[in-house]
């Protein structure tokens, strides 16, 4: 927020885990982001934040929080929708962003900025200043929400700067829906090479098997990264050979999943 700005790429600090870096936080197959769906596994929490409808997400917290902070994030909520935008050099909606952690727990955090998100009606505009100007906590939530609020590729420039990080909570909230529809083919498959590479579960990479289908460029990059691991020794990742799978051609495609319903 104000006297916080912080140049695009630059690891920061979790607001949920103040003083802790997040510049490559998990090794290769632990849990990628700490807000899970009803019954969803680990590896698969980050894109459920990104493709629950706002108002599931809402009953999925009232169901989790304790009363106060039910009634912090209700307050929090009709702020930011009776005073939705920007208004001067900072909005209220956007100091409710930081609190999250403290009044949600850390374990509902990042639903709780979405919702928040999504109640202020962020623009780009907005979704842009928090994200540069955030932590990576803030910044996960604007990629979370992305496709419940920019209908348009308008904010690619955002998702292009978090898949240059090795954060990898910030790596599986951005490979979510909204990249799916907007990122062009050539940045979507290094996205997925990136997974790969610091360890991030191919679950988190929204509309895989409708992207992925009959990809022949993609098939020669996995190939080629899994002939260098094995050259050097190194084990190739499971997840690769599921996604080559996936490439066939001859295989059944996947259907791309449904756009949210905009606000």
């Amino acid at each position: 927020m104000p006297g916080r700005a912080i140049h695009p790429g630059t690891a920061v600090p979790d607001s949920d885990n103040p003083g802790t870096p997040q510049a490559d936080p998990a090794a290769p197959g632990t849990p990628t982001t700490d807000i899970p769906a009803t019954g969803t596994p680990a590896d698969t929490k980050a894109p459920a934040l990104a493709r629950t409808p706002p108002s599931a997400l809402r009953g999925h917290l009232d169901a989790r929080l304790t009363g106060a902070a039910r009634a912090w994030l209700g307050r929090a909520l009709d702020e930011a929708a009776a005073s939705p935008g920007t208004h001067g050099p900072i909005s209220v909606w956007e100091l409710r962003l930081a609190e999250a952690g403290r009044r949600c727990g850390p374990e509902n955090a990042d639903a709780a900025r979405v919702l928040i998100l999504h109640a202020a009606r962020a623009d780009t505009a907005a979704l842009t200043r928090v994200y540069q100007q955030g932590t990576a906590a803030e910044r996960r939530a604007v990629l979370h929400v992305l496709p419940h609020l920019v209908p348009g590729p308008a904010a690619l420039p955002l998702v292009e700067d978090a898949l240059r990080t090795n954060d990898t909570r910030i790596l599986a909230a951005a490979v979510g829906p909204y990249t799916a529809r907007h990122l062009d083919p050539h940045q979507w498959r290094h996205a997925v090479l990136k997974c790969l590479f610091t360890g991030v579960p191919v679950d988190a990479v929204a509309d895989l098997g409708a992207r992925a289908h009959a990809d022949a460029e993609l098939a020669r990059m996995l190939g080629d990264y899994a002939a260098e691991r094995s050259a050097a020794g190194r084990p190739v990742p499971e997840d690769l050979y599921r996604v080559l799978a996936l490439t066939d051609p001859t295989a059944v495609p996947a259907r791309p999943s449904e756009p949210e319903e905009q606000p």
